[in-house]
């Protein structure tokens, strides 16, 4: 796949009048206690941006010390962070389908990507025999988009081993949920046992900033402060940081929880509803905030269905799945019927309007 191709992302397919089921990013209006803080921070715009209580926030959460924390201008910094600061490593690894950008992040930093390529005959899961023994930089999303798996802890861990840098993305853990499950299923984001583990993590997606640019990375201090080396000063603005102090707060983790059983319910609809109709599969079983579906002509019906107002994120961008994917983010019952509906319409043919 051209280098090119991997910087495509849903935004692309956005324009003024579609409904967005292309850009997997929650739509609601912020929180007080989340709209509030980031206003303030406003007013503090002639100082330098300070961390310290940022960081000290997002330490608390994950129960780790502050210097395993470092707080980033969205998830996609960090991907650019390891890929500078990570220059030495000789055979890096991506598990694909996943987000491309961790991988061109590597391509434009100068380093020769591998590539585990997981298979829908197997549900897109992981395998950990798949990947090379002597990769010593394996990165893998989790949940991973766009295939919207979970895979299991246990099986994630089963990468990590002394001389390997095991980067786990999970900017979409805080959207996953398992009834009678605590907590957020699968995350390692308060692992602290296992060599060389790096976890990424992102405010943009539950609570809608994607404008605001904030994440954070979670890590043991020697490799963090490798990667703090090669970041500008001052990366995050001040009210980003407001943002990731609110977002950190035992409020906030119970508003993610509830969006999380929310999102859930909203998921099974959507998934639902599309395995209803006739040339559609769904794989597997999404735990996530979007549904990858396969249907032959994928991208005669992603243009069918834009000119009928929608638009949906073309899947042949991800190594690993093809010209027949689409992935489409979960939204309300509501959005999710009328949107069924014209699939259901383009499918059979219908004249578009």
């Amino acid at each position: 796949m051209a280098d090119e191709e991997l910087d495509h992302h849903g935004d692309a397919e956005l324009a003024p009048g579609l409904v967005d089921l292309a850009v997997n990013i929650r739509r609601d209006p912020l929180p007080d206690w989340l709209a509030r803080p980031v206003a303030t921070a406003l007013a503090n715009l002639a100082s330098y941006p300070d961390q310290s209580a940022a960081r000290a926030a997002v330490a608390r959460r994950h129960a780790r010390p502050s210097d395993e924390v470092l707080l980033t201008s969205g998830a996609a910094e960090a991907f650019v962070l390891l890929a500078r600061a990570l220059i030495g490593v000789r055979r890096p690894v991506v598990v694909h389908p996943q987000f491309t950008e961790p991988e061109l992040a590597l391509r434009q930093a100068g380093h020769r990507v591998g590539r585990v390529i997981l298979t829908e005959a197997d549900g897109f899961r992981l395998d950990p025999a798949l990947v090379p023994a002597d990769a010593d930089l394996v990165l893998l999303g989790n949940p991973t988009n766009p295939t919207s798996v979970l895979h299991p802890a246990a099986t994630v861990r089963e990468l990590a081993r002394p001389g390997r840098v095991l980067v786990v993305d999970e900017a979409f853990a805080d959207s996953t949920y398992a009834p009678g499950a605590p907590g957020e299923p699968e995350s390692l984001a308060g692992c602290r046992d296992l060599p060389g583990l790096v976890v990424i993590r992102s405010l943009t997606k539950t609570w809608g900033l994607a404008g605001l640019r904030v994440g954070y990375l979670l890590g043991a201090p020697d490799l963090l402060a490798r990667l703090a080396a090669a970041q500008p000063l001052w990366a995050v603005s001040t009210p980003a940081l407001a943002a990731a102090e609110a977002c950190a707060a035992a409020r906030a983790v119970a508003a993610e929880r509830d969006y999380a059983v929310r999102l859930a319910a909203d998921r099974e609809h959507l998934v639902r509803r599309l395995r209803e109709l006739p040339g559609v599969t769904v794989p597997g079983e999404p735990a996530s905030a979007f549904v990858p579906l396969r249907v032959a002509g994928a991208d005669r019906v992603r243009l069918a269905l834009r000119a009928r107002g929608y638009a949906v994120r073309r899947g042949d961008t991800f190594p690993g799945l093809g010209a027949d994917w689409l992935r489409v983010a979960v939204r309300d019952t509501a959005t999710t019927d009328s949107f069924v509906s014209v699939l259901s319409d383009v499918l059979r043919g219908a004249s578009v309007e």
